[in-house]
Order: C-alpha cells, then sequence, then structure tokens
C-alpha cells in the first residue's frame, strides 16, 4: 500500500478544512463574537499542518481502490475530529463524544443533533455547523479532485471510494473535469436556492444556513422548530430544493449538455420522482384531518417527504404525531434515501430497482426455467459485477443495521426509539421517532451509544465498504508493519 500517498491527500485535506473555515471566522466577524477565536486557531494550526506536511510531494503517487478507501475513510474521520475542536474550545459543546457526534452528522450531512437549544448558539458556530453540510454533500475529496491536480494514480478511485452509489463513472474523459462540473452544478444550484430564499424575505444569516443544509441535503437548522417558524413560501423554496438536490447530479450534466435522450433515459430519476409522488398523496390524505386546510396539509406532507427520501432531516411539524401509516411510509422512505450520484444518502433508488429486477427475473427463472434474460437499466445491460455488489451491499447494510439496533438496544431505551435512531443516523437523515423525534434530540443517549451512532453516521455517508476496509487484516498488517504491497486493483 502506497503510504507516502495516503499521508499526503491527508495533508492536503488539513489545508482545505483550515481553509474552509474562513467562512465561520467572517461570520464572527460580522456579528463580533468572541467564539471567532477557536475558528482562526484552529483554522490557522490545521492549514499550517496541512501545508508543511505537503510540501515534499511523494515521489510515487500512485493509488489504486485500496488506497481510495483507505484515504477516504481516514479523511473523513479526521475532519470530523478537527470540525469538532472549536465546539469545544468555545465551550459550547465541551464534551468530546458530543462534539464529535455533532460533526460528525454536519459533515456526513446527517443531521442528527445533541443540542437541546440551537438557539443559544452563537451565529461563529451555527454557520460552521452548516457548512459543514455543504462541505460534506458533494464530498472533500471530489472538492479535492476539483480544484487541486493529482497526477498519476487513478484519480477515479478517490471518486469511487466517497461518491454514493452502485456505481461510479466519468462525465468526461478527465475525472478531474467530472469533479469540477459536479461542483459547478452544486455550487450554481446553492446560489439559486439562496437567492430566491433571500427574494422570500427570509433572514440572510438563516437563508445561508438553510440553503447549505438543503444543498447537503444535512438538515441542520438555526431555529428549535427547525423550519417551522419560516413562512409557507420560504418552506416551499427549502421543500423543493431538498428534492432537486437528491437527483443524480448525472440528469443535470445532460441537460445542461443539451443530451436530453440520456436524460429522459434515466430509470432512477422517474422511479425516484414516482416514489415522492405516491408517498406525498397518502400522506396528505391520512393526515389532511389534522390541519385546518388542504393547502396546509399538502405541503406538510410534500415537505417531510422530500426532506426524509432526500436524507436532509429538516422538519415544519412534529411527525412524531402523524397516523402510524404516515410514519410506516417515512421510515421505509429513510431506507431508500435519495438517487445515487446526489447528495442525499440511504440505500439509494439505483440500488432499490436493481434490487428489484434481480427478484423478479428469478421468479421469472421459476416459471421458464429455460430462459435468458438480461437485467437492464436506462436501456443497458447491467454488468453481473454490478448485481454481485448490489446483494453484496444489501447483505452487509442489514448486518451492521442489526448489529447496530442490538448495541443501541443495551442502554434501555424503547425499540422505536432504538430502532429509529439507527436508522436516521446509518442512512444520514437526521430525525427519528419517539425519543429521538423531531421535536426531540440525540442527547437523551448514552456516549456508548452516541458513538455507535457516529461510526454509522461516517458507514453510511461512505457507503460501508471505505470504513470497513480501513479495518481489515491486509490493510491493518501493510499500516503498522509497512510491508509492501503489491500495486493491485481491489474490486
Amino acid at each position: 500500500m502506497n503510504q507516502s500517498i495516503i499521508k499526503y491527500v491527508l495533508g492536503k485535506v488539513l489545508a482545505i478544512i483550515g481553509i474552509l473555515m474562513i467562512i465561520p471566522v467572517i461570520t464572527g466577524i460580522i456579528y463580533r463574537e468572541d467564539e471567532v477565536f477557536a475558528y482562526i486557531i484552529v483554522g490557522a494550526i490545521s492549514y499550517l499542518l496541512g501545508h508543511f506536511s505537503t510540501r515534499k510531494k511523494p515521489k510515487n503517487t500512485m493509488f489504486y481502490l485500496k488506497e481510495g478507501c483507505v484515504v477516504t475513510s481516514l479523511s473523513w474521520i479526521l475532519i470530523s475530529v478537527v470540525g469538532a475542536i472549536p465546539f469545544m474550545l468555545t465551550g459550547e459543546i465541551p464534551n468530546f463524544v458530543d462534539a464529535w457526534f455533532e460533526t460528525a452528522s454536519g459533515f456526513t450531512t446527517t443531521g442528527a443533533s445533541i443540542l437541546t437549544d440551537v438557539e443559544a448558539m452563537s451565529h461563529t458556530s451555527l454557520m460552521w455547523r452548516s457548512f459543514t453540510h455543504w462541505i460534506g454533500g458533494m464530498g472533500v475529496l471530489v472538492f479535492l479532485l476539483a480544484v487541486i491536480p493529482m497526477s498519476g494514480g487513478s484519480n477515479i478511485n478517490l471518486m469511487r471510494a466517497e461518491s454514493p452509489g452502485p456505481s461510479v463513472g466519468k462525465l468526461v474523459p478527465k475525472i478531474r473535469s467530472s469533479a469540477a462540473i459536479l461542483y459547478k452544478i452544486y455550487f450554481g444550484m446553492t446560489v439559486v436556492q439562496l437567492v430566491l430564499l433571500i427574494i422570500a424575505r427570509m433572514p440572510v444569516f438563516d437563508a445561508f444556513c438553510i440553503t447549505f443544509g438543503s444543498a447537503g441535503t444535512g438538515g441542520f437548522g438555526v431555529r428549535n422548530d427547525s423550519c417551522g417558524s419560516y413562512t409557507a413560501l420560504q418552506q416551499w423554496i427549502t421543500g423543493i430544493f431538498c428534492v432537486l438536490f437528491g437527483v443524480n447530479f448525472n440528469f443535470y450534466y445532460y441537460i445542461l449538455a443539451r443530451d436530453p435522450k440520456k436524460s429522459m433515459k434515466m430509470e432512477e430519476v422517474k422511479a425516484y420522482f414516482c416514489i415522492i409522488g405516491a408517498s406525498v398523496v397518502i400522506i396528505f390524505f391520512n393526515i389532511m384531518g389534522m390541519f385546518n386546510n388542504a393547502a396546509d396539509a399538502f405541503r406538510a406532507a410534500f415537505f417531510q417527504v422530500g426532506s426524509i427520501i432526500t436524507t436532509t432531516g429538516y422538519s415544519t411539524v412534529d411527525f412524531n404525531v402523524w397516523p402510524t401509516l404516515s410514519k410506516a411510509i417515512l421510515v421505509l422512505l429513510m431506507f431508500i434515501g435519495a438517487c445515487a450520484g446526489s447528495t442525499g444518502g440511504g440505500f439509494k433508488v439505483s440500488r432499490v430497482i436493481i434490487a428489484s429486477k434481480t427478484v423478479l427475473k428469478e421468479a421469472n427463472s421459476y416459471i421458464h426455467p429455460k430462459s435468458v434474460k438480461k437485467i437492464k437499466m436506462d436501456g443497458e445491460v447491467i454488468e453481473h459485477d454490478v448485481i454481485r455488489s448490489v446483494n453484496v451491499y444489501m447483505i452487509t447494510y442489514m448486518a451492521i443495521f442489526i448489529i447496530s439496533v442490538i448495541l443501541v438496544s443495551i442502554e434501555g431505551k424503547d425499540l422505536v426509539t432504538s430502532f429509529t435512531s439507527v436508522a436516521a443516523t446509518y442512512n444520514n437523515i437526521g430525525p427519528g421517532l419517539a425519543k429521538v423525534g423531531p421535536a426531540a434530540n440525540y442527547d437523551c443517549l448514552s456516549y456508548f451509544s452516541k458513538i455507535v451512532l457516529t461510526l454509522d453516521m461516517i458507514a453510511g455517508r461512505l457507503e460501508l465498504f471505505p470504513l470497513l476496509i480501513l479495518f481489515h487484516p491486509a490493510v491493518l498488517r501493510d499500516a503498522f508493519f509497512k510491508k509492501k504491497c503489491s500495486q493491485k486493483t481491489v474490486s
């Protein structure tokens, strides 16, 4: 394993995090808050450590999927630890486990919080808290590829290790150009939402924070009621953009590239909107009697469906008091998640489609044993390796989920709390039900449960395997005993 390139990339990540802390520093200066000094200190130290550790570029710049997975996992652990330090220095979240939970929740775009009074936080920390969503939404390593030339090796292995979905490809021949295109789309949509919210008369500070949360499909609010106190227009804008950021970004690229045929062929996007539409209609009729008029009920249904399926986690109402049918649909949407290649989390719609077609193919083989039928998606045959990876992912996904529920259940909370706390963090959503519902938070859980859920957030954001590979015996042997390993692509 090429340890030199791993250390080099980690140094670059550290420097980038230091630079990005300029955003909360500017906020602190504007609002004249003492908390700004914590971010200046941590940002400066982070940048300097990263800068000096990367002054000398390693001779061997080759890295493969194994290195990609290792550096991705270590990067996300590193940024969540470094990002937690300012919260501790300001005294707003003095405990490390709580600060790490909050920061990991931000970077992984989960939105689960241990804070009981968000409005008591400084503007500086609230901005950093929300900005971590925007950083983590597209991925810090994708950002690294977009802005810093990384010669040598196969750079797509970094993107594959960090980007969500069953498969990752290039939009254009050069992977750096692909990363840049993704970030241009991401930045452009962010600006559009921000402008619309400001036009809708949302306070500028709130507009920035809510936009960062929507873009990264994170869900950290700056008010104790999340988005409940905003106007109907502001809620509609936020809800719509949550849904838009949950769409596969390839769809937007094809539209911008004036290739409507490819965009119209994307089954995942069609299925995504169909699932949203069906869920909104069912929940609307189920909760209509709980609202003064149909318009409010429809807006609440759309907002919560869009927020949950995209794993954003904002809320306008306490859906914990909704009828069982509506809550059951929302829990189901937690697992389905958004599209592959979006900023959303969850199992991903593409995997649901592939798994469903695989089951249907297997059922047909019982009726027609001699028939040979290929599984297709977007008009193209799905390779066996992709189908195999989806099946393996599903098994691993369920295994980790079950283990996590058992571990969290040790402290004795009710089953709904234990189950949905894992579902909401593992799928990077945020609010669950019962004691971790939208009107509550995760402060009621033990430190042990918070550590389990923090690891679940990181594992869910990285699609399990990069984090699992980090603890693989072969990787640990290479790391601690520094044995030379053959440069082979890990599939």
